[in-house]
């Protein structure tokens, strides 16, 4: 007889736990993660609402949308189907590099989660309780996957090969479905990821952002099908993810410690619009230059001595802005020249700058060492040489916005609420009762509508 996989063991042994996991069994201060979470996520889809490529997306999308039940999440009150609503959201929530992510590994599992959440909650009414325990279930199984399966560094992009397992496992929770259900959308899911390069990232390859929100729409997908006996077998997340994709498989780390090692307490909030991995470089920067910036012209050289992910990222002609947020010499030549790396640092413009460029050509990548045990595995340690032979030196061993050196809540809540204002004007304070973590009483949809409603009149009080 055939020794059952130890994968799929502990995968159902983790759909066991979510399938029992009740609103009310969620801690109040995981609850609280989980919408603090949303409501950083929700500000960083927004962010992207006027990115040229991002509105020519969601007007191809909408040729074919369906009936109107979920919102696409463009500043105005555009609805269609949630499979349509979780491309056109999924694909923006990543386009500006604001969504955080789940520091231990390569994995941003809210981004994986919300945008299929978001448009399945909507349609459903879902009351927020339950939106907030889907969502924490959701980024529960992202996180495990993602640490059972580990790539060869770099190889395989997280949001095409993990996004579809954490849009099936939060709406499977959401449609309240046995462990049985749970684990065939789950097997299917498995099937259904995108086995995207990493380096299209690093090369500026557009449809690296839309992974996500295809993914978004495969999970969906696979609790529908999951729901009439379509799903994989025992063995499909083994056969993707190790024996195609190439992964080495630690299958305890998808039942470990449930209900006492909870993922969300793991994760991190980004204020730089860039790569994870160049934040502490932005912020090494920063302090060498202490609130001052420099001019092209005063720039001779820039050493940045860094860790091991950030050396991939070197491309000194970035060609796209997603290019951009992946290039160390962009980034670190953004915040020479403005002082940041915020949106305005990667704006299309910077491409073709000429001190941009000249400044990029004068970067130097090299090795940190040695190299540092987490959380600080992704340290930075720059030295600038400018022209009259001065040299301004800086380090940071750990950016902000993970465990070890979190914002606080209220720099997390005022992120937010600048984006949600921005496109729904008055619109953060409909949202905001979610923060306290609790949404008794409260529905989403009716939030929803409610945020949209408010941005309307605003716009009609000024009219």
């Amino acid at each position: 007889m055939t020794p059952p996989d130890p994968i799929f063991a502990h995968l159902r042994t983790l759909t066991d736990w979510s399938a029992g996991l009740t609103p009310d069994a969620v801690p109040a201060d995981i609850r609280r993660r989980a919408a603090l979470i949303l409501w950083d996520d929700l500000g960083a889809m927004l962010a992207a609402r006027d990115e040229p490529e991002v509105r020519a997306l969601r007007r191809k999308i909408a040729e074919s949308g369906g009936r109107a039940e979920a919102t696409v999440f463009d500043g105005g009150s555009t609805r269609t189907d949630r499979y349509s609503a979780a491309l056109g959201n999924g694909s923006a929530a990543d386009w500006c590099e604001l969504d955080g992510g789940f520091r231990p590994v390569v994995c941003h599992a809210a981004l994986y989660v919300l945008p299929a959440l978001l448009a399945e909650a909507e349609a459903a009414d879902a009351a927020v309780p339950d939106l907030l325990a889907a969502l924490v279930v959701g980024y529960e199984t992202v996180a495990r996957v993602a640490k059972a399966f580990s790539f060869p560094a770099l190889k395989l992009h997280p949001h095409g090969g993990l996004a579809t397992i954490g849009a099936a496992a939060a709406v499977a929770h959401l449609r309240g479905h046995d462990a049985a259900t749970r684990l065939d959308a789950l097997t299917g899911a498995a099937t259904l990821v995108v086995p995207g390069p990493f380096g299209h990232a690093v090369e500026g390859a557009l449809v690296r952002n839309v992974w996500p929100g295809h993914c978004a729409q495969n999970g969906l997908r696979a609790v529908d099908w999951a729901e009439i006996g379509i799903a994989g077998t025992s063995s499909s997340l083994r056969a993707v993810f190790c024996d195609i994709l190439g992964a080495d498989a630690e299958p305890e780390a998808l039942s470990a410690d449930l209900g006492s090692d909870w993922a969300v307490s793991q994760g991190y909030h980004k204020m730089h619009a860039c790569c994870q991995y160049a934040h502490s470089t932005v912020e090494a920067i920063q302090g060498a230059l202490d609130g001052h910036v420099l001019d092209a012209a005063d720039i001779s050289e820039i050493r940045i001595e860094t860790h091991e992910k950030a050396l991939k990222l070197e491309n000194a002609a970035p060609r796209t802005t997603l290019a951009a947020k992946f290039s160390m010499q962009h980034v670190a030549a953004a915040t020479l020249l403005t002082g940041a790396a915020d949106a305005g640092a990667f704006h299309p413009d910077t491409l073709s700058d000429a001190g941009f460029a000249a400044v990029r050509d004068r970067v130097t990548l090299v090795p940190f060492e040695p190299a540092l045990p987490a959380p600080e595995d992704r340290p930075a340690r720059v030295r600038i040489t400018l022209g009259s032979g001065r040299t301004l030196t800086g380090e940071c061993r750990s950016a902000r916005g993970g465990p070890d050196r979190p914002f606080t809540p209220d720099e997390i809540r005022e992120k937010g609420r600048r984006s949600i204002d921005a496109a729904y004007p008055g619109g953060a304070d409909r949202l905001a009762p979610i923060l306290g973590g609790a949404g008794d009483g409260l529905r989403w949809g009716s939030l929803v509508r409610d945020m949209t409603g408010a941005a309307a009149r605003h716009e009609a009080a000024r009219a």
